[in-house]
């Protein structure tokens, strides 16, 4: 429900880097991307002597290769006040220790975001304070806060609150006698009531042995379903980074009630309402590897997410597109149709299927509002043209492939539910990219009203009609219908020497509407991948499309490529993107990868490890060998050979062995 970073810049979205060897303070974060900002969020310092509180001036040094940050521990020496601190997390908590050195008057501070003056509440009977952060950038209902509780194990001797320029300072001086202090935090978005049940409850009294101790056994749960052999130190450093992260989103919204049940404030409504919610995830960026890579990992955990989606049409009226934490406007689609297409046809439980299909439906026959966050773009459009017409809708070729590929996941959930009326119309309309193809070019275009294509037309310039890419990085936006899209390229043969062509020609780009050279043509520019932007989401599926355009070594040898060379543990592609980055990682070291979220079934690549297990939540596992054979390409699974180039959902689930040579 929290997350907690190290703060090097409080004026930024970007609140720390890594190169940075000073810092401010540890921060209570909600921030999905940087490029959404931050919410309720909050910075906690330890300290000694006399300070100027402002966030830089009161910057510490610290070394990075001396401190030990770990998902459950996060410790470093404070070198300005010769403090031992550390962080140690709970769902919805923290304990920061502080263990001071120096002679110096021991201190604490805490920074609340915002102009206006905040709610704080001072109990020193009870060593408490409590204070509101309803700092934000939107997507929030009326009267937003978070609320925070924090208990000292030492009484204070002073406690001042400093107006600084953008925030609120709360400053603490204890007996000079202190020489360890314990400050446990709590947060909720519903209440200072809740947030102190939030603390009992996780924190309570333990010690932070014990928390530790709890945190690491967590994690390790985790990250233990996938055990890796035959990895160097660096690989295994990277895999279970990238396997971590894929664990960080969505974020949790709910809280226990006073009799343990689940409840939370709507992001929708304001309303603290019963059940569970999730907030900030981006379905545009995680629907292609994230949701499946759950699927299979942990689907009882994917089904409590998906309920909260069904939650929030019931409080909002609408699916949202982009929750952070309610609505926010953001990329093309509706790309949660995605989400819900995959988990019927895997039959992943423990959600409201039919309700969430009234969502679906409600936003691929209906106009929404899609500035404020819901609702497809250029819907009258679509449904009076079968595609976007690129004089009247903004990114209109982006719009029409997402629209056409999630009525093909809606048409899924309505197959599942017996709709068979609505299974035919939405698959008729999945057809819909077809209306942008132009064979002559090869492309999907631009196409007016009219019914003429958009002119003059580059195959490098990005933006408008696309989204965040040029039509090559567009090209094979069809993943529902690879074959047919392969034979308007002229067939296999032909589709196998346009993906060559795209791996292998410059780099080139021109700004198109953007104006700028944004960070993402920068990342394709920085590397030998041609038009290949593994940085970013429209790609990911693509270096699979050679095995199914009967090329399977040339998938291993890319995906191979791409793996080895653009991901380490300290450097990744391009942006994160809750998860989907890292994912995509997770699913080419085990061998397949879901060209097509909204089919039971993944293509297969080759093993990057040589051995990988994978334990199945149902206690069965599934071994991943790569092998040594005469053979060469050969795939087995449990003996049989694979004679094609997929292999199902329910075969992954089923364990065994399957081995690549």
């Amino acid at each position: 429900m929290a997350h907690w970073t190290l703060q090097s810049d409080a004026g930024t979205a970007w609140m720390f880097q890594p190169g940075e060897r000073r810092i401010q303070g540890f921060r209570s974060t909600h921030q999905l991307s940087p490029w959404l900002s931050d919410y309720g969020h909050a910075t906690f310092l330890p300290f000694c002597g006399e300070i100027n509180p402002a966030a830089a001036e009161r910057a510490s040094s610290y070394r990075p290769e001396d401190a030990s940050l770990a998902p459950h521990s996060m410790r470093l020496h404070l070198a300005r006040y010769g403090i031992d601190a550390e962080l140690i997390p709970t769902e919805r908590c923290a304990l920061i220790r502080a263990s001071f050195t120096k002679a110096a008057t021991p201190g604490f501070l805490f920074d609340i975001p915002g102009e206006h003056t905040p709610e704080i509440h001072e109990d020193a009977t009870l060593r408490t304070i409590s204070f509101a952060s309803t700092a934000n950038a939107g997507g929030v209902p009326e009267d937003f806060a978070t609320y925070y509780v924090l208990r000292f194990s030492e009484p204070w001797k002073s406690f001042a609150v400093k107006e600084m320029k953008g925030w609120h300072t709360g400053l603490l001086r204890f007996s000079s006698g202190v020489r360890a202090l314990d400050v446990r935090i709590a947060h909720s978005f519903i209440a200072f009531e809740q947030a102190r049940r939030n603390l009992d409850k996780e924190l309570g009294t333990e010690s932070a042995e014990t928390l530790r101790q709890q945190g690491k056994d967590v994690w390790n749960k985790h990250l233990l379903g996938i055990e890796i052999e035959g990895a160097t130190p660096a690989e295994q450093r990277t895999f279970y980074s990238c396997f971590y992260r894929t664990l960080l989103f969505p974020r949790m919204w709910h809280e226990p009630d006073a009799d343990g049940a689940m409840h939370h404030r709507s992001p929708y409504t304001g309303a603290v309402t019963a059940g569970v919610m999730y907030a900030d995830h981006g379905y545009w960026d995680v629907y292609r590897a994230w949701y499946p890579l759950m699927s299979i990992l942990f689907p009882e955990r994917l089904g409590e997410i998906l309920q909260a989606w069904v939650n929030a049409y019931k409080e909002g009226g609408w699916l949202p597109q982009f929750p952070c934490p309610g609505y926010r406007a953001c990329m093309t689609g509706s790309l949660i149709d995605s989400v819900f297409g995959d988990a019927a046809v895997k039959n992943i439980g423990g959600f409201d299927l039919a309700t969430a299909y009234e969502g679906l439906r409600k936003h691929a026959t209906q106009p929404g509002n899609p500035d404020a966050g819901y609702g497809r773009r250029g819907i009258e459009e679509y449904l009076k043209l079968n595609y976007c017409p690129a004089d009247r809708v903004k990114q209109s070729v982006a719009e029409t492939v997402d629209a056409a590929y999630g009525d093909f996941c809606i048409a899924q959930v309505a197959n599942a539910l017996g709709r068979d009326a609505d299974f035919g119309m939405f698959m008729k309309r999945s057809e819909n990219w077809r209306q942008l193809f132009d064979s002559q070019t090869g492309f999907l275009r631009g196409k007016k009203a009219d019914g003429s294509w958009l002119e003059p037309f580059d195959p490098v310039t990005w933006g408008d009609p696309y989204v965040e890419g040029s039509a090559w990085q567009h090209r094979w936006d069809v993943p529902h219908n690879i074959p047919a899209l392969m034979k308007g390229l002229g067939g296999e043969e032909k589709a196998v020497a346009v993906l060559e062509q795209m791996l292998a020609m410059p780099a080139d780009f021109n700004v198109g509407v953007y104006g700028q050279e944004i960070h993402e043509m920068s990342e394709m520019a920085a590397v030998r991948f041609g038009q290949y932007a593994q940085s970013n989401q429209p790609v990911h599926h693509v270096l699979y499309l050679f095995a199914l355009a009967g090329r399977p070594e040339r998938t291993r040898y890319w995906v191979r490529k791409v793996m080895e060379e653009l991901y380490t543990h300290e450097v990744f592609p391009g942006d994160e993107d809750t998860g989907s980055m890292a994912a995509w990682y997770i699913f080419g070291s085990l061998g397949f990868y879901p060209v097509c979220p909204g089919k039971p079934e993944y293509t297969l690549g080759g093993s990057f490890f040589p051995r990988a297990t994978v334990r199945l939540p149902n206690g069965k596992s599934l071994v991943i060998e790569n092998a040594t054979s005469a053979a060469k390409g050969l795939v087995e699974l449990n003996g049989e050979r694979v004679k094609d180039s997929t292999v199902s959902h329910a075969d992954i689930l089923a364990g065994g062995h399957l081995r690549f040579t």
